[in-house]
């Protein structure tokens, strides 16, 4: 991995070289000012550090190790091996991963768009579950499928759909949540949001509330309080 590995030029001794230098320069800054900011891009470095040099972290990128009837059940293309490593990392001891498979702007021949993409994203999705279920690390982990928003209900000159931010679904596994449930529904053409919809600001909520954040706790931009979730209600009614 690029950025676990030195950058050509710079040996163990340099490295280590630079490591000091920045130590004189945040204790000069230290000795002027104390502010949280310092101290959390002081942790963001150490923590860097670790990762840099963790066998562990260089290990779980490693998808050789998996066996070869694992990875065949993933799919052997982007979005199988992309959601293998995804469980590699949380099992190696990351909290948070996110990756993105193909791209979904089908404003033409969304036929043909989907039709290459869904099935290898099915295989993959399903077997992800199916993995952190047998590992015993489903109920810990949320996995989320998400979108920035929905496409038109109906289908437009050149064969495809185009941005809609009315009706869109996604999809959310283990960590917390209700197995087998669904949650809201729309009118029968998929136009508007008929039944329970899940707004942006519950859908925030509930997934700060399942990663243990405080949603309702206002944060300061400045002298400017700004809420984390603005209303916003955590949706019991998903939680197993």
């Amino acid at each position: 991995m690029r950025d676990l590995n030195l950058p050509g030029g710079v040996d163990e001794k340099r490295f280590a070289q630079r490591r000091e230098i920045r130590a004189v320069v945040d204790a000069h800054f230290s000795t002027l000012e104390k502010s949280d900011a310092l101290a959390g891009m002081d942790a963001f470095y150490q923590r860097a550090y670790a990762m840099m040099s963790s066998e562990t972290a260089r290990a779980a990128f490693d998808l050789k190790k998996e066996p070869d009837k694992l990875r065949d059940e993933y799919g052997r293309n982007a979005a199988g091996q992309r959601m293998l490593l995804a469980r590699r990392l949380v099992e190696g001891g990351v909290r948070f991963v996110s990756l993105t498979y193909g791209g979904w702007d089908h404003h033409d021949n969304i036929r043909n768009g989907v039709t290459n993409q869904m099935p290898n994203f099915d295989q993959a999705f399903a077997a992800l579950v199916r993995d952190l279920d047998r590992r015993g690390m489903l109920d810990s982990t949320l996995v989320l499928v998400t979108t920035e928003f929905g496409r038109t209900p109906k289908i437009n000159r050149t064969a495809g759909r185009d941005h809609y931010p009315k009706v869109f679904s996604i999809v959310m596994a283990g960590g917390g949540i209700k197995q087998g449930y669904v949650h809201g529904s729309t009118d029968p053409t998929g136009s508007e949001p008929d039944n329970d919809p899940l707004t942006v600001p519950d859908y925030a909520a509930t997934v700060y509330h399942l990663l243990g954040i405080d949603w309702e706790k206002t944060l300061l931009a400045g002298a400017r309080p700004v809420k984390i979730v603005k209303d916003g209600e955590v949706v019991k009614g998903m939680l197993a």
